[in-house]
């Protein structure tokens, strides 16, 4: 089967049994729908971006100047798109990118989405600023695969903790977030002076852990707020530097994936500190007001470093021919992050699982018709500047 039999059923059950989908099938439109759903809390947090949004417009207009090449009669009846990432096998070259407080879009928030992406075989990457804990989303997610995205507390014991934890329950990938050390200037939370996790949304994994626990003088239950406040003194980590990734490889015998890669300069460090992979991203524009668009960045940090490590890629990516872009750019997966929450949003586990089945049905229509039997034939030929 191909992925874009996906549109088959979707006509059959229209024309034959006068089903139709629930959540649009237009991936663009997703957050309009998803808009009317969320609480403005939620919408504010999930959606707005770093100061006038002009990162998060950017990310877009960068996918706009570059247009598909199709060339004719140059496919296959069947297709395979399927990748291997850092070890972790990919039936396509997509991950779940990290995404924490995942209950403000649905109530079993993670749990959902890791089992969304467990039944299409997608790794999930579980956020450090998640609504479940380590333990709980292994289970949801069972034997598929998953990778653990880490924001390095301040507190070297919750640290060690974290990673013990993640190792135990599964997690095979380690993507450490540089771009987030401190929160951004983010108006649409500000103006309504809501930060969740002041409220211990998204901190899960610190309230259910032992060396967190150990610093507190009463449990959460009893004083919740000394536990919020405690998290917030070992969050902000502005000091974060290079020379602290030893430490880091010291403790961790997977992959390593540093997230937030923006320039040559930085890729080449990553390089030079021995990590296996990154991620170019400037975080889809929740950070920095007025930053490069990650797509614009992407070719000159592929024609450095491609060769020496794995290059993935997010930040404005929504629909297939996204995805088609920033692969023929150089990237060898993408991180898929804002579409699947609007499918949280709209349906819970079946939501994602519908976001993630049309994202991989245009994906395969739009390879397939410009020339291209599977993703790995994406390269700079694929893809014209407009």
């Amino acid at each position: 089967m191909n992925f874009s039999d996906h549109q088959i059923g979707i006509y059959a059950q229209g024309m034959f049994t006068d089903q139709k989908p629930k959540i649009t099938t237009n991936l663009a439109k997703l957050e309009d729908q998803a808009a009317a759903r969320l609480t403005p809390e939620a919408l504010g947090y999930i959606v707005a971006s770093a100061g006038s949004g002009s990162t998060a417009r950017a990310n877009r207009e960068a996918f706009d100047r570059w247009r598909i090449a199709p060339r004719m009669l140059r496919s296959a009846a069947e297709r395979d798109h399927s990748v291997t990432v850092l070890g972790t096998e990919l039936p396509a070259p997509v991950l779940i990118a990290p995404v924490g407080i995942q209950t403000l879009a649905h109530p079993d928030g993670e749990l959902a989405t890791a089992r969304a992406a467990a039944a299409l075989g997608i790794p999930y990457i579980h956020s450090t600023q998640a609504s479940h804990s380590f333990e709980q989303v292994a289970e949801a997610g069972g034997d598929a695969p998953r990778w653990y995205q880490l924001y390095w507390p301040t507190d070297e014991s919750v640290l060690l903790s974290f990673l013990d934890r993640a190792k135990t329950t599964g997690f095979t990938t380690l993507v450490l977030t540089l771009d987030t050390t401190l929160l951004g200037w983010r108006p649409a939370d500000l103006d309504r002076g809501y930060l969740p996790f002041l409220a211990n949304l998204g901190i899960e994994n610190y309230l259910t852990d032992p060396a967190f626990k150990a610093g507190l003088e009463q449990p959460v239950e009893t004083n919740p707020i000394a536990a919020a406040m405690h998290w917030a003194k070992m969050f902000p980590n502005p000091g974060l530097n290079w020379g602290q990734l030893k430490f880091l490889r010291d403790h961790w015998d997977g992959p390593i994936v540093l997230k937030g890669i923006c320039t040559v300069g930085d890729a080449r460090s990553a390089v030079e500190h021995g990590v296996e992979g990154i991620v170019v991203s400037n975080h889809g524009g929740r950070q920095i007001d007025g930053a490069r668009a990650s797509l614009d960045a992407l070719p000159a940090i592929v024609d450095a470093v491609g060769d020496q490590v794995t290059v993935l890629f997010d930040s404005g990516v929504r629909t297939g021919a996204d995805m088609a872009k920033a692969l023929a750019l150089g990237a060898d997966a993408v991180l898929l992050g804002r579409p699947f929450l609007y499918g949280l949003a709209l349906g819970g586990q079946e939501g994602v699982e519908h976001v993630l089945r049309c994202i991989l049905a245009e994906f395969d229509l739009v390879t397939s018709l410009s020339g291209h039997t599977g993703a790995g034939e994406l390269g700079r030929e694929s893809v014209v500047r407009a």
